[in-house]
């Protein structure tokens, strides 16, 4: 074995996994075949509301190719309900959620009805044999009229509000009363989150093999060790009996983070059928069934003294839940919770959610759960607040951020972050971006009355990375734990297995795992191979989300694999014939203090001990080590995001001109995939602000069940993204890394929404509502009390943009 020198962690090392994937030599779950393998179809609801009357599936049975049909009613009493594991409150309102409606139907989508066949094609065609009978009622769709329980989602539970969570910095203790502090500015703003559909590449996908009393699962899953725990409890079937495969998954965003109804609808056909099942959804099944995103009412309040001080923040939120609780649905606000704050010094906060249900798909994590929100929120309110005062953007926040001298910092809001530098991030991304520069280009337009002027938004952020502590989950009602485990074994010719609890979909842990093992084990990048997303190999973990896999299970791995290196220090020692105290572990191996040319390598060790001839007393013939990390806190990355936008007064287009992102994210493993974690989360956050949206119309139908309703952007719509990088370990694990998946979705939305509003503050216009579609920057011009002001000639809606009197998207301003 040939010990590499050359340190891996911090080199920008080609994703080893690539090759694989994108050129199709690899297993997604749809590719899966086995034999006497029957494809599932599922009949969906055209309904937001009804009662269910009658289900006849006796028509699919005779339809060419069909073996089996089912209804909700069929297996009422073996079904159960799809589990929530993050009951916020204890007095949470958890309505009864069957994978197969039985009784009633409460959204758009949901399943009534499975048919089994001997293809695909042949399913599908056989729904239309089924007849269903239902008695329609009138959705409840408006947040705010659900909130007053304006009609009832949930009849029996007299109430659509699931829960209220309040935190307040005065009763816990880590600061003062909003009603206490100084206010002689106050900036109340609302605003709306909207609706938003993960959009993965590989469209949800389950097979379930019974077997012989043993249940094999392959899923399209974020979370196979998770999914296995609650197969175990909600079908009754023993853990040990259940194995699950998270084979190569095509994205997920937080999508895939759920027990889906269509994963129980699967088992439970396989299982009354006796044969292997595959169910495979179609881009429309993702649309009006996957969980949906964001969908929140935030009115926030901001107090501060003239000299710009801030002084208070109260935020209070609204959050749609949808018809039911998803798995995390209901804490995805509260981990917004503790950002509202963001990186500022407050002397009080006061935080209150209250989770509402609606005749809408449920919501879930989407990238970033909660805390995308909760940094849009305060930095849009920032601006108001600068703009307010008179301050540039850049310098009220500089006079409220934590210094760098200041860490670590207890916030207001209970938390302690460990490490920072906010102002270098924003010194490296002002000069990037030319912010000076482009401020005097601003002024020169908006002096010369320009049509199409500039704007420059800001966006500082942090967020908590490394879901979580344990005690922390405890707290907050969190059903499982936040630890992770890893094992790595080596082979008597010294190339190493890794077996890890997290796994991925899309983010390069077989490539980051493998630098961090080569230099902590000091063996080649080539010999170490990963492995992952099977419960039978990998049994114990708790899955990938919430920036957590190298903060929580990269740490793991570093644990075991010093474990290792301790079991190896034993056996170098007695070939070196020396004393384990007289050995240091440098350039890949053990070498004696003083004698550096007497030296032994892992792969010598793991030699020896697989001959086991001569190892000393007492000493296991194994090197192989496990360990499971619990970390004591989260890990908080931060940076800077600047963007500049044209906006064109007369039809409300809007351009990315530049778009400036410098990011903390600690000790960097690999620069390749933190800059892709960037940039493809930059595209997400730029797809909020001005692309994407769900829409139901009045009947609770959506309206946006395709990619030609549902805009997402190309790479011709993205601008192109400058990123760099500060560098302030993590002082709260040995890596010193804090996590990287989410930091562009959280920075991006509030840095374009800042520009074009900074654009258009010369015409009165402090808001624009996502996605600032060309009607919504238009009708918001148009509604300015700055708009006869312009120089612009006056001309109409139809002169300016076509058809822009009607909505840009079905829904229009919804």
């Amino acid at each position: 074995m040939t010990a590499t020198l050359e340190p891996e962690v911090g080199a920008a090392r080609r994703r080893k996994e690539d090759a694989r994937l994108i050129t199709g030599r690899t297993r997604w779950t749809d590719n899966i075949a086995l034999p006497g393998m029957l494809h599932l179809a599922i009949l969906r609801s055209p309904h937001a509301a009804a009662r269910i009357v009658r289900v006849d599936v006796s028509g699919a049975l005779r339809e060419p190719n069909v073996v089996a049909a089912f209804s909700g009613a069929d297996v009422a009493e073996i079904q159960g309900s799809l589990p929530c594991a993050w009951p916020v409150t204890e007095d949470i309102v958890h309505p009864v959620r069957p994978p197969l409606a039985v009784d009633f139907v409460r959204h758009h989508g949901e399943a009534v009805a499975v048919v089994a066949a001997r293809d695909a094609a042949s399913a599908i065609d056989a729904l239309e044999a089924i007849e269903v009978e239902y008695e329609p009622s009138e959705p409840v769709l408006d947040l705010e009229a659900a909130s007053r329980d304006e009609g009832l989602v949930h009849p029996d539970k007299g109430t659509n509000r699931s829960y209220t969570w309040v935190f307040d910095s005065a009763d816990a203790g880590t600061g003062t009363s909003v009603a206490d502090v100084d206010a002689e500015v106050r900036i109340q703003r609302r605003y709306v989150q909207q609706r938003l559909i993960p959009a993965f590449m590989e469209p949800r996908s389950v097979v379930v093999d019974p077997g012989m009393g043993e249940y094999t699962i392959w899923s399209a899953t974020q979370i196979p060790h998770i999914l296995r725990v609650f197969y175990a409890l909600l079908t009754g079937v023993p853990e040990h009996k259940i194995r699950v495969i998270a084979p190569d998954v095509g994205g997920g965003f937080g999508g895939k983070l759920q027990v889906t109804p269509e994963e129980m609808i699967a088992f439970l056909a396989a299982r009354r059928i006796g044969r292997p099942v595959k169910y495979t959804e179609t881009r429309g099944d993702t649309m009006v069934s996957a969980h949906h995103g964001r969908d929140q009412i935030q009115d926030i309040t901001l107090t501060a003294r003239r000299d710009g001080t801030l002084t208070g923040v109260d935020v209070k939120l609204i959050a749609n839940m949808g018809a039911y609780l998803g798995l995390v649905g209901p804490g995805v606000p509260i981990l917004g919770a503790f950002m509202y704050n963001s990186i500022y010094k407050v002397e009080a906060y006061r935080f209150e959610c209250t989770g509402v249900f609606t005749n809408t798909t449920i919501t879930d994590a989407y990238r970033g759960a909660g805390r995308p929100e909760a940094t849009y929120a305060i930095e849009r309110a920032m601006d108001d607040l600068a703009d307010e005062l008179g301050f540039d953007p850049i310098e009220l926040r500089r006079r409220n951020w934590i210094k760098a001298e200041e860490f670590p910092f207890t916030t207001v809001a209970g938390l302690v972050y460990d490490s920072g530098d906010y102002d270098a991030a924003t010194d490296k991304a002002m000069e990037l971006f030319g912010y000076d520069e482009l401020r005097a280009e601003q002024i020169k337009r908006r002096e010369a009355a320009d049509v199409v002027q500039l704007g420059i938004g800001v966006s500082t952020y942090t967020e908590m990375c490394g879901l979580a502590p344990s005690r922390i989950l405890g707290a907050l009602r969190y059903a499982a734990g936040g630890w992770e485990n890893a094992a790595v074994r080596v082979l008597p010719t010294g190339k190493v297995e890794v077996v890890t609890g997290t796994s991925p979909h899309g983010q390069g842990h077989v490539t980051a795992w493998s630098q961090i093992v080569a230099d902590e084990l000091g063996v080649a990048f080539d010999d170490v191979e990963v492995l992952h997303g099977d419960t039978r190999t990998s049994h114990k973990g708790l899955d990938t989300y919430g920036s957590r896999s190298l903060a929580v299970g990269g740490v793991a791995l570093v644990e075991a694999c010093r474990k290792v290196r301790d079991k190896a220090r034993t056996v170098a020692a007695h070939m070196l014939e020396c004393s384990p105290d007289d050995l240091e572990f440098s350039a890949g191996a053990f070498r004696v203090r003083g004698t550096p040319d007497a030296a032994k390598t892992i792969g010598d060790c793991a030699f020896a001990v697989f001959a086991a001839h001569d190892l000393p007393d007492g000493v296991e013939a194994s090197l192989d080590a496990d360990a499971t990390f619990d970390p004591q806190t989260f890990s908080f990355p931060h940076g800077t995001h600047l963007c500049a936008t044209e906006v064109d007064t007369l039809t409300g287009r809007v351009t990315i001109r530049r778009y400036v992102a410098v990011d903390d994210v600690g000790r960097v493993v690999n620069p390749l995939i933190v800059e892709g974690q960037v940039h493809g989360g930059v595209a997400q956050g730029i797809a909020q602000a001005l692309h994407e949206q769900a829409v139901y119309d009045a009947g609770g139908t959506l309206l946006s069940g395709s990619f030609v309703e549902y805009t997402i952007p190309t790479a011709a719509d993205l601008p192109t993204i400058v990123s760099d990088r500060t560098e302030t370990p993590a002082t709260s694990n040995p890596l010193g890394v804090k996590g990287v998946g989410e930091a562009g979705a959280i920075a991006a939305t509030p840095a374009v929404v800042n520009a074009i509003v900074d654009a258009l503050r010369p015409y009165g216009v402090s808001d624009v509502a996502m996605p600032c579609t060309p009607e919504r920057v238009w009708r918001a011009l148009k509604r300015g009390p700055g708009a006869g002001a312009r120089s612009a000639p006056a001309v109409s809606a139809e002169q300016v943009m076509p058809g822009a009197v009607h909505a840009d998207r079905p829904g229009g301003e919804s």
